[in-house]
């Protein structure tokens, strides 16, 4: 079962941003520390960073932003690396990795978040999709998604939840505090991209509320932190309520800086519906925060059903938000400890391990009886 060698053709990795380029370094990390595995091809399409040191086994390849380039350098890296697994990123390279799958005769693994699955698939897509060996899926809603639009086989779809760095845990949080400026005031927290190509995150859900807290005496402060076009319209909006003193836009917030954004939070709220998964969500209760989010989408794996953060129905947000944000927050000492024991970076990686030595014992065992 050993020397398997894996082409990841995805959308950004080491150096990119945003949670699928999280979860794929994760991934991948996880990947070079399996037996089974000898090496690992990173072919990004984007890297707005460089990659800094890598994993052992891991070689990431200049980033190609042409399509026609891109395929290009994907066919050619497959040739010279002959990969036993080929990993595809992003439902919209399927058709690409089919090909190179195909190629080689590799196996082909596909990862879907949620948000690539959710509108209807192009039928030579859903072909290419229902060629794959392995789906993994973030969470519970995207397998449904999965299961609901192609003919795949039930049993090779497996969830596999996104891991929580080890980065983010409680901490000194009145040094935390006094970093972002904050005094004795409520501090509500959502981290998201301000970007509405992947949905609302439900900042429009928020902002009225934090209107209400002030109004009823409630000294709070909202902040917002990401950057994107949704911006100006959330500025428009907090000034139609009139909270300018309660929001503060934070823009975007190096890594290094994010533990401590979530310790000097009192509670972090993510009313998002479009949500594959919700990395932040573990981020935040991974440094002690309390955290409200709603029973939509993927949210309720990322929330433990409610185990381990607030999980509402839509109806119920705001006065779920108003009770929680009006009675003095206590931090559970033991829910970084729950959280890390779901989604710690050991359990993510033993996870890895099982799977890739699955595919691997599937693929020596169809080469024996094929007479390979």
């Amino acid at each position: 079962m050993s020397g398997q060698r894996i082409l990841a053709l995805v959308t950004d990795a080491f150096g990119g941003y945003g949670g699928i380029a999280q979860y794929n370094r994760d991934l991948f990390t996880a990947l070079s520390a399996s037996a089974v595995v000898d090496d690992v091809v990173v072919l990004p399409r984007m890297a707005p960073e460089q990659p800094g040191t890598l994993p052992a086994k891991i070689r990431q390849a200049p980033a190609v932003a042409g399509r026609i380039a891109y395929s290009l350098a994907a066919v050619r890296h497959a040739l010279s690396s002959r990969p036993t697994i080929v990993f595809c990123g992003h439902l919209f390279h399927i058709g690409l990795a089919r090909l190179v799958a195909r190629l080689t005769g590799a196996k082909l693994i596909v990862q879907l978040h949620g948000i690539d699955i959710w509108s209807d698939i192009a039928p030579p897509r859903r072909r290419a999709l229902e060629s794959a060996d392995l789906i993994l899926t973030v969470s519970r809603d995207t397998r449904s998604h999965v299961r609901a639009k192609t003919s795949i086989d039930p049993t090779k779809i497996v969830i596999l939840n996104n891991t929580v760095s080890d980065d983010f845990r409680p901490g000194d949080r009145a040094s935390a505090r006094s970093h972002f400026g904050l005094g004795d005031e409520l501090a509500i927290l959502t981290v998201s991209r301000l970007d509405m190509s992947s949905g609302p995150k439900g900042h429009d859900r928020i902002i009225p509320l934090i209107a209400a807290l002030r109004d009823a005496g409630v000294p709070v402060v909202y902040l917002v932190a990401g950057v994107g076009p949704y911006q100006k319209i959330l500025e428009d909006l907090v000034c139609q309520h009139g909270v300018e003193r309660n929001v503060r836009f934070l823009g975007y917030i190096q890594r290094e800086a994010q533990p401590d954004l979530y310790r000097a939070a009192d509670i972090f709220a993510l009313p998002s519906t479009y949500e594959g998964f919700g990395i932040v969500f573990t981020e935040a209760m991974a440094c002690g925060t309390p955290t409200i989010g709603l029973a939509v989408g993927g949210a309720p794996d990322a929330l433990g059903d409610g185990e381990l953060g607030m999980c509402v129905a839509p109806e119920a947000f705001a006065d779920a938000f108003l009770a929680m944000a009006s009675t003095p927050v206590e931090r559970d000492l033991s829910l970084a400890d729950r959280v890390r024991a779901r989604f710690g970076f050991p359990v993510f990686s033993s996870q890895v391990d099982t799977i890739i030595h699955t595919l691997a014992a599937t693929a020596t065992n169809s080469s024996k009886g094929s007479g390979g």
